[in-house]
């Protein structure tokens, strides 16, 4: 086995561990290390208290859990780019990285707007099946 490979098989050991540690403490309820969290607690919360009412509270699960879900995340977007051959990484690469994230909203408001022509048909229907009672079934 190469060097590169047992690194990497070290580094994926301790990432297994760490994830099982905070996996232990998620289901006993305690607070997560701020050394153990991939972004300062502190930068998640001013975001999300940017983004909700005043005087919400946030729960310390929602925060840890928020962090590292945003860490995953950014992996998943390294991961992708780091497909590539070369050896930079530009916005073309990060754009196509992001595009399944960004699209997501879109596919969220097609549903909507299927949803509301089928409401309409439905409501055609209706009229029609009151029509055709009223006329023909007596």
């Amino acid at each position: 086995m190469s060097k590169d490979k047992a690194e990497d098989k070290i580094e994926e050991a301790k990432e297994e561990n760490i994830r099982e540690k905070i996996e232990e403490m998620e289901a006993s309820g305690e607070e997560i290390p701020e050394d153990k969290l991939p972004f300062p607690r502190a930068t998640i919360v001013n975001m999300l208290r940017k983004n909700l009412s005043k005087g919400k509270q946030i729960k310390g699960q929602v925060k840890d859990e928020l962090n590292i879900w945003l860490g995953k995340m950014v992996q998943r977007i390294a991961e992708k780019m780091d497909t590539h051959p070369y050896t930079y990484v530009d916005g073309g690469m990060f754009r196509e990285a992001i595009e399944p994230y960004e699209t997501v909203q879109d596919i969220e408001k097609e549903k909507e707007r299927i949803i509301k022509q089928l409401e309409s048909v439905k409501a055609a229907c209706d009229v029609l099946i009151n029509e055709v009672d009223r006329k023909f079934v007596k």
